[in-house]
């Protein structure tokens, strides 16, 4: 390390003559801008040169094998206990490094190094982590961080260990797995990715109706970050899981830290909010962005209806025509109320399964005055770096607002003007467009799981 310091050094004598040209003699309003300028020049650059060398892979070790336990968990803390690792990333969008989806406290937590083995030499590479906690963390302590490394030049990593020091026993330390290591055609066309399934959720009839409507609309993939749910929820996903449609991630996050149900901080004592939500959906890109053409980041009792299409790729294929070069599609959120209902579509099966029969519900609230709707988004995961939850925080790629006439999210849930009159709302039958398909979608599921 002071070797490279010292280069860094001798690396600023030509500057410093120049400055001796440029500053001893002349003594003019003129000479003394650019001697401010040149000093100013060199100072920074000299600076950036000494980052880059700190976080260059050093090797600490040689001639050893790989040592380390592999972890498997989903969340996984460090022995510092203010940084919690979920995945590492291959990521050379850029420039060969790899990048770790965390959880981090955001002053605690300073300095972070990747551990690298490189096989079959038995290399140990160090190399010094920038901490790059995301700015919507919405006033909680904790929040979601990329934990990012450059990579050693001469070998692939297969796995990685965090690190608080640039020293220690490599044997204690978790060895993760670096994903997206080798490129993949895709598998699906769209994945949608639910964060955050907590509160023993129950509300098993719109689940399965959104499931269904995903389909229709052209979703192979369902991800679904799981904290816990009801134990007949937990008979639907098994379903899906057999079917081939969802992927679940154990989402065990209350195991480490106190969590919030709500998305901004009330000085309640609780560390993160809404159950980690901005983490996972970061790691849920990231986790299809070579398997998926496009990721979609809703809830699951969001429905992204298109209204001049058919269907999701029929869409996205004009969109992106009409819009080339952009890699975010941000589409308007309303309200549909669960307290508002028709007497359509009332079957008489459903009646006795938990949860809302989101047919019968096709009034939506008008828009608020001086209040803008939330957006939630369908994406091109290799144009994305960082995201929050109704809007990308860090893109290669350019955003666009879907109009309204192109499509809606369908949002069936409790009033956000709960004192509207019935004909104060918008009938809105968008939905029933599918409803032949939807019913017998939904009865084939019901049949095999519950009913």
């Amino acid at each position: 390390m002071q070797q490279h310091k010292v280069q860094g050094q001798r690396n600023l004598h030509p500057r410093l003559d120049t400055f001796r040209m440029l500053c001893g003699g002349k003594k003019s309003y003129l000479a003394a801008a650019v001697c401010i300028i040149t000093v100013t020049s060199m100072v920074t650059l000299s600076y950036l040169q000494l980052q880059t060398l700190s976080h260059l892979p050093k090797i600490i070790q040689e001639g050893s094998r790989c040592r380390g336990k592999i972890t498997n968990s989903t969340i996984t803390a460090l022995k510092d206990n203010r940084t919690f690792i979920i995945s590492p990333y291959f990521d050379d969008r850029e420039s060969k490094i790899t990048r770790v989806i965390g959880i981090v406290h955001h002053e605690d937590v300073k300095q972070l190094y990747c551990w690298f083995c490189c096989q079959p030499d038995g290399k140990m590479y160090v190399s010094k982590a920038k901490i790059d906690v995301h700015s919507d963390r919405f006033g909680f302590p904790y929040g979601a961080a990329d934990i990012v490394c450059l990579e050693p030049k001469n070998c692939e990593p297969t796995h990685v260990s965090i690190h608080q020091s640039p020293r220690g026993n490599t044997d204690q330390l978790p060895r993760f797995e670096i994903k997206n290591r080798k490129a993949e055609t895709f598998s699906v066309d769209f994945t949608v990715c639910i964060s955050a399934m907590f509160g023993n959720y129950n509300n098993v009839l719109q689940f399965i109706q959104s499931m269904e409507m995903y389909k229709i609309l052209g979703v192979q993939k369902v991800v679904i970050y799981k904290n816990n749910c009801s134990h007949l929820m937990e008979k639907v996903l098994k379903f899906y899981m057999e079917e081939g449609t969802v992927e679940i991630i154990p989402w065990p996050i209350n195991s480490h830290l106190k969590v919030s149900s709500k998305w901004h901080f009330m000085q309640d004592g609780t560390h993160i909010g809404y159950y980690g939500q901005i983490t996972a959906l970061n790691d849920c890109i990231y986790r299809n962005m070579q398997r998926s053409k496009f990721v979609v980041l809703i809830d699951a009792d969001e429905i992204i209806l298109p209204l001049k299409h058919p269907d999701w790729m029929t869409m996205m294929s004009s969109l992106q025509e009409q819009n080339p070069g952009t890699g975010i599609f941000l589409f308007e959120n309303h309200i549909f109320p669960e307290t508002i209902s028709t007497h359509a579509f009332n079957i008489s099966s459903w009646n006795t399964v938990p949860g809302v029969n989101i047919l019968q519900h096709v009034h939506r609230e008008p828009d608020r005055k001086n209040v803008i709707n939330p957006r939630k988004m369908i994406i091109d995961p290799r144009k994305v770096i960082q995201t929050s939850v109704h809007s990308v925080l860090r893109a290669y790629g350019n955003s666009v607002n879907v109009p309204m006439d192109v499509a809606l999210i369908y949002h069936c849930r409790v009033p956000l003007q709960g004192s509207l009159p019935r004909e104060s709302l918008i009938r809105d039958t968008t939905l029933w467009r599918y409803n032949l398909s939807l019913i017998m979608n939904v009865n084939k599921v019901l049949y095999q799981t519950i009913l």
